[in-house]
């Protein structure tokens, strides 16, 4: 928890000093914690009132209710109310109507005050990335292992495509149109390569084409592209603190994501046998769905320690489990654990995006803007085309993969995040990547429905081919 960081704020020289330090700070988070717990309270009554609100009117516009949630989050976050902001924003607590409730029933220093908000904010973001993780690990067992592997080749060009394509013209265009110099401009076609796999295979479940072709080839392009991410990640960063890349940690993440993803896969036969001998042999309520969580969380936990990112071990949790017999039962039990976290993950996404750089108004906004029409320009163009580098796949969607890719969502945010932080790039050109990726994550979901088709219509001749295949 970030008490734990104030620590910093003092000098620490004596083993002494910091003996007597420690259980002062005890004493005073104890006495902060039902602050604290009002605090997440009050904020997950407003990320549950905003979910539900929003995917209602979404339904009723007959919209994804992906898109409803992002908006409520947009709604209720930063960009408008201030009923959901968090610190890394630049606001303090006193901007958080939450924080003002909490000061209306219990009045607190503003110091006090500030630490409250650092604290509930963590534990939301906390929720956030547990949403997510589930969302992942039930992708994962709807998806269908054999499938992804009959596309595999398709996903990795498509991937591969929709990383090199949009990079190389988003860092020409930026250091050739913009005279923006190389680090920036390194930074910001990097941002252009994510791909937010949450949002694409909700929209996807909604849409029932999840185990189409084209599902399955946008589901295991967005995992190759997140790995992908990953290591441009890491090189962008390294670059933006030292200057130089660090050759050492590139070839490590390259082997410890491909060693795990693969590992996982062909640990499945074994842990298959194990899990349904560890589920029959346990007594008492849950024992299906702890049971898989605890696997979940596993795999999540080692993908993190790897450095890779945790949804991938949690996919990869649900791509396992989803050869158990116990795999109908798994894909029942998870549902209202996923309708409990999962809306915290997209509303946080929404609450998180500031829209205040699009006012033209503010003159420092204007060069940004500019920017930003080029970089959503060649977002959109880098990852449509990657529909079209498909092959063997004869009257496949093509639109419909490229518009999968599309939405940068949270990742796309962390580049920007991180970019600020480094000051590898300006406010302008940090405000063109938030618009940027704002702009492609909320025009993702009607777009795929377009590509794809109301629900309710007849699904394509190759979502009819995947969904006719036997079942393990």
């Amino acid at each position: 928890m970030s008490f734990t960081g104030s620590i910093d704020y003092f000098s620490l020289e004596t083993p002494l000093f910091l003996s007597s330090l420690l259980p002062l700070l005890a004493t005073t988070n104890a006495d902060l914690a039902p602050a604290i717990l009002n605090g997440v309270l009050l904020s997950l009554v407003v990320i549950y009132l905003a979910s539900k609100i929003g995917s209602e009117i979404a339904k009723y516009l007959n919209l994804s209710s992906v898109l409803g949630e992002l908006v409520a989050g947009l709604v209720v976050g930063i960009s408008a109310l201030h009923l959901l902001v968090f610190p890394d924003s630049g606001l303090d607590g006193s901007s958080s109507i939450v924080m003002q409730l909490l000061q209306f029933v219990n009045p607190l220093d503003p110091v006090v005050l500030d630490r409250v908000f650092a604290a509930q904010s963590e534990v939301i973001s906390v929720l956030a990335e547990l949403g997510v993780i589930i969302l992942l690990f039930e992708i994962g067992l709807e998806s269908d292992l054999r499938q992804l592997k009959q596309v595999g080749a398709q996903a990795a060009v498509v991937a591969c495509t929709g990383v090199l394509v949009p990079f190389v013209l988003g860092t020409g265009g930026l250091m050739l149109l913009f005279n923006v110099s190389a680090i920036p401009a390194v930074f910001a076609g990097a941002a252009l390569t994510a791909t937010s796999i949450g949002i694409t295979s909700k929209v996807l479940s909604e849409l029932g084409q999840l185990k189409s072709s084209e599902g399955q080839i946008i589901l295991g392009a967005a995992i190759i592209d997140d790995v992908l991410g990953i290591i441009v990640l890491a090189v962008v960063a390294g670059l933006a603190k030292t200057g130089s890349i660090d050759a050492m940690n590139v070839i490590y993440l390259i082997i410890s994501a491909t060693v795990f993803l693969v590992g996982s896969v062909l640990i499945g036969g074994f842990f298959n046998r194990s899990f349904v001998t560890i589920v029959d042999r346990l007594k008492t309520r849950g024992n299906i769905i702890t049971t898989a969580i605890v696997f979940a969380f596993m795999m999540a936990f080692l993908a993190n320690a790897l450095h890779l990112e945790a949804i991938l071990g949690a996919f990869a949790a649900g791509l396992v489990l989803d050869e158990t017999d116990a795999r109908n039962e798994l894909d029942e039990l998870i549902k209202p654990i996923a309708d409990l976290f999962v809306p915290i993950f997209f509303v946080t996404v929404g609450a998180r995006a500031d829209l205040s750089g699009l006012n033209p108004a503010i003159e420092s906004n204007r060069a940004g803007l500019v920017i930003a029409g080029f970089l959503i320009v060649v977002a959109i163009v880098g990852k449509v085309v990657t529909g079209w580098v498909v092959f063997g796949q004869p009257g496949i969607n093509r639109l419909a993969i490229g518009a999968g890719m599309i939405p940068r969502g949270e990742v796309g945010l962390v580049f920007a995040g991180i970019g600020a932080a480094s000051g590898a790039i300006d406010k302008p050109l940090q405000a063109a990547i938030i618009i940027m990726v704002i702009f492609t994550t909320l025009m993702a979901p009607p777009l795929l429905q377009i590509a794809f088709g109301k629900p309710d219509e007849p699904p394509t001749a190759t979502a009819i081919k995947s969904t006719s295949d036997p079942v393990n």
